[in-house]
């Protein structure tokens, strides 16, 4: 039997043509069953708050039970490596901080796949920072004044931390400030309160969470902020840069997926979100959280994720962070 160009030509266009009309219809037809969100901190932590905002916003547009796993552990890299495994069809999913995925190829001895390689981004969130806050009914007011302190008190002094920014930030703040001060890791932000609130911890680098609820429920005073601009939303709160120790170290929430998740699925999902950062709802959400909305493309998320685990690497070895 002889083939012809155009029986090639032919057989060419509708294997085209199915492929397009197959695009869709994955899209059409997803999601088919429950979807799994995956939260790499522990359930009524802030990013535990971000998690759960956003899955029922997304609920509607899904049409799909949306269950949020929550995966603590390894500063967040259980969770990430998690779905790292995953099927690959867009049914687990993973809202986290990109700083965090990206700071633990530094801060972790043994952090797994690069999460470039290994995790596709559907698209970016929101961004924000973190604070430096002390007790309430502290004497200190300022974060000069706690520099001061802290001098005085040498390596007896201590502060907490519970996420990867958080840790960096208070590390470079000692170092430019000269400090001795001890960190001390927690799991969750909400662990630390008690010992800060106690006087067993002398300050606390929460997230903007945990520090703007600390600081209107009356219990913490906040003395700075880590980014290199003030935050909108605290707006009254000076940066560390303006008090003389230079950092711009931003926080910011992303939706990754398994790297071989079909496109069609990442574009729909980077709708969703797209429609959900639109809405007032969403500005008065990241408002109330001291972060604002921020969306890309996948491909603008992939190349910043990229990028940012460079910048962690450098504020790594700026802050001489050993990876645990």
């Amino acid at each position: 039997m002889t083939i012809s160009r155009r029986d090639v030509t032919k057989g060419l266009s509708v294997a085209a043509g199915a492929a397009l009309i197959a695009k869709p219809a994955i899209a059409q037809s997803y999601p088919s069953g429950d979807v799994h969100f995956v939260c790499g901190f522990a359930a009524g932590s802030g990013a535990d708050v971000i998690v759960r905002w956003y899955t029922e916003k997304l609920r509607p547009l899904m049409g799909k039970n949306i269950i949020v796993e929550n995966r603590p552990g390894a500063l967040s890299n259980i969770g990430t490596q998690y779905v790292m495994r995953a099927k690959p069809d867009g049914h687990t999913i993973l809202v986290n901080g990109g700083n965090s995925v990206a700071a633990n190829m530094s801060l972790l001895s043994n952090p797994g796949p690069n999460p470039v390689e290994a995790l596709q981004m559907v698209g970016t969130l929101n961004r924000s920072t973190m604070m430096i806050g002390v007790r309430a009914d502290s004497p200190i007011k300022t974060i000069q004044e706690l520099t001061a302190a802290m001098k005085e008190k040498g390596d007896k002094a201590s502060y907490a931390y519970a996420n990867p920014a958080s840790r960096v930030i208070g590390a470079l703040y000692r170092e430019r400030a000269g400090l001795a001060a001890v960190e001390v890791p927690y799991k969750t932000g909400a662990e630390f309160l008690n010992d800060l609130y106690s006087g067993n911890i002398d300050y606390a680098v929460p997230d903007n969470i945990l520090g703007l609820a600390q600081l209107r429920a009356g219990r913490m005073r906040l003395l700075a902020v880590g980014s290199g601009t003030r935050l909108e939303a605290a707006s009254d709160i000076p940066t560390l840069t303006e008090s003389g120790y230079a950092m711009d170290v931003r926080s910011w929430w992303c939706m990754l997926v398994p790297k071989a998740t079909p496109r069609p699925i990442v574009d729909q999902l980077n709708t969703w979100i797209n429609q959900i950062a639109s809405t007032p709802e969403a500005k008065e959400f990241c408002n109330s959280i001291a972060a604002d909305p921020w969306v890309t493309k996948p491909e603008e998320g992939q190349a910043y994720l990229a990028q940012q685990i460079k910048d962690w690497a450098e504020f790594a070895k700026i802050a001489k962070i050993e990876p645990q």
